[in-house]
This record gives structure tokens, C-alpha cells and sequence, in this order.
């Protein structure tokens, strides 16, 4: 029970804060509203966080997720502009997306340079270079490349399975592959893992990528969703996948956290605007909230890392 100690505590704060809508604003589970709200902003931003996951992992970090978003977007978007089926559009955004990765991935495995740096770097750079290309210019993707093709009810709930499937493959693969203990241990002691037979230059550089491949495919989750692709997209979304990971469990030095975690974590920040909107409390409480309880995430993981040093 104490391994799990702090993913129970975030779905139980998660089950009070439905709870409490539940009670004093039943609107808040009107279907409409409440699946826009799933389709738009937790499925794309759970199929992230679950990369930022591993490379949290192995105790590393990329904070130019959003700028990627913004790329592969736009990218996808410009193949449906030009008349490209989505069945090209999709991949295309995830190759791009695993490209940007590998870049990052390479100076990080390969050159050894700490990712915190290399990745406010090429967040700044790629924002930066697509902004000058774009010049905030939408990107038109028609009403044929909207919800893959599908009616909007049909795309929403394709969204969705699509994130909970991937949630739950990754899930599998931590706990059950080779590929996942690989990450935990490099997240644990590189050198040890190295000693073991693994390499972590190779999985560091693999997670990157990987991390890269997922935020191609959520951003046309999200592109799919509107007749335009706004090249400024993605803004903030390295804030709210760390600190989904963060909240869900998964330590910040590494070695330890699941996805199950993740998802509590990530469904309980997202619930925090809605929950404020429909409670008439002022939106400005939410980042402070939410500060509280990323907050309280880090001196708790810090506090169990201390003791276990011990």
C-alpha cells in the first residue's frame, strides 16, 4: 500500500473534487461539455505526459514539447491543406515529431549535455523559426481532414480510445518488457545499468524519441479538431505534462512513477477550471492551486527520497 501511497492520494483527491461537482454542480456532467472537455485537452495532453513519463524515468527532462506540438501540427496541417489524405497527414506529424526527438535525444545521449539545457533551447529555437515561417498564419485543413474523416460524436470518442490505449500499452510495457525495466534502471543508476549489460546513452536517446513520436500524434488529435491549425498551439504543454507526471507520482530524480499515476494526475489538474467555473469561484485560483499541489507533490517525493537514503 505504501508504494502506492501517493497515486491512491491523488485519485482520492480526484474522487472528492467529482464528488463535490457531483453535488454542487451537477451541469458539470452535462455529456456535450464534459466530453469536449476530455477531447480537447486530456487526450492529447495524456498521450504527451505519458512520454514525459519515461523521461522523467530515466531522470531526464524535455520542456520543448509544445514547441514540437506546434510543428507537427502544422505540418499535418499544411499535407490536409494540399489535398493529402489523413491517413499521410498522421504519420507524417509523428515521424516529424520522433525527428525533433531524436535532435534533442542525440545532443542529450550522445554529447552528454544536460536536457534541461538542450531542451529550452530547441523549445525557444523550433517556437521561435515557426513563428517567423507562419507569421501567425492559421493553416486550413478543410472540413474533410476534421475528426480523421469521422463524424465529431464518432472522432471525439476515437481520440479518447486512442489515448487510453496507448496509456494502457505503455502501461503494460514498464511493468512487463525488458524495454520498460531498461528505463526504470537507467533512471536508477545509469552506471549500474551499464554495469548490467544495458545502455543508457541508447535508451536515453530511444526515449527521446519516443517522447518525440508521441507529441507528433497528439498534436493531429488535437488539429483534427478545429477547420484550422493554429501555429501558436501547444502553448504550456510542457507545464502541464510535468507537472501531471509530477502530481501522478513519478519522482523527478528519477527510477520510479507509473502511468496510472499520471492519468490521476493529469484528470485532477484538469479538473480544476472547470470545477472553479462551475462553483462561480474566480478562474485566477487556478494556478495557484494547482502550484499548491504540485507543491506538495515535490516535498512529498523529496521527503520519501530522504527517508529511503536513509
Amino acid at each position: 500500500m505504501s508504494r502506492y501511497f501517493r497515486e491512491i492520494s491523488v485519485a482520492t483527491a480526484l474522487g472528492i473534487v467529482l464528488v463535490a461537482l457531483a453535488i454542487f454542480a451537477p451541469a458539470f456532467y452535462q455529456p456535450q461539455p464534459l466530453l469536449t472537455l476530455i477531447t480537447s485537452q486530456v487526450a492529447p495532453t495524456l498521450v504527451v505526459a505519458c512520454g514525459m513519463a519515461l523521461v522523467i524515468i530515466t531522470r531526464q527532462i524535455d520542456i520543448s514539447v509544445g514547441s514540437a506540438f506546434a510543428i507537427c501540427g502544422v505540418c499535418g496541417g499544411l499535407l490536409l491543406n494540399h489535398g493529402y489524405p489523413i491517413a499521410l497527414a498522421l504519420p507524417a506529424s509523428i515521424l516529424i515529431g520522433a525527428i525533433l526527438g531524436a535532435f534533442n535525444g542525440a545532443l542529450v545521449a550522445g554529447l552528454g549535455l544536460p536536457s534541461i539545457v538542450v531542451t529550452l533551447a530547441t523549445m525557444v529555437t523550433w517556437r521561435e523559426a515557426l513563428r517567423w515561417l507562419r507569421e501567425g498564419v492559421y493553416v486550413n485543413i478543410g472540413a474533410a481532414g476534421q475528426w480523421f474523416g469521422l463524424s465529431q460524436r464518432t472522432g471525439q470518442w476515437t481520440i479518447i480510445a486512442v489515448a487510453l490505449v496507448i496509456m494502457l500499452l505503455l502501461a503494460v510495457a514498464m511493468r512487463y518488457l525488458a524495454a520498460g525495466r531498461f528505463i526504470y534502471a537507467v533512471g536508477t543508476d545509469a552506471e549500474a545499468a551499464r554495469l548490467a549489460g544495458i545502455r543508457p546513452r541508447l535508451v536515453t536517446f530511444l526515449t527521446f524519441v519516443f517522447i518525440g513520436a508521441l507529441t507528433g500524434l497528439a498534436a493531429m488529435m488535437a488539429a483534427v479538431q478545429s477547420p484550422q491549425v493554429d501555429p501558436t498551439a501547444g502553448g504550456g504543454l510542457e507545464l502541464r505534462t510535468i507537472a501531471a507526471v509530477v502530481v501522478g507520482g513519478v519522482s523527478i530524480s528519477g527510477g520510479r512513477g507509473n502511468l496510472w499515476g499520471v492519468l490521476a494526475g493529469l484528470l485532477l489538474l484538469s479538473s480544476i477550471n472547470p470545477a472553479l467555473t462551475y462553483l462561480g469561484v474566480s478562474a485566477f485560483w487556478e494556478k495557484a492551486i494547482q502550484g499548491a499541489i504540485i507543491l506538495l507533490a515535490v516535498v512529498a517525493d523529496g521527503l520519501k527520497s530522504r527517508k529511503q537514503s536513509r
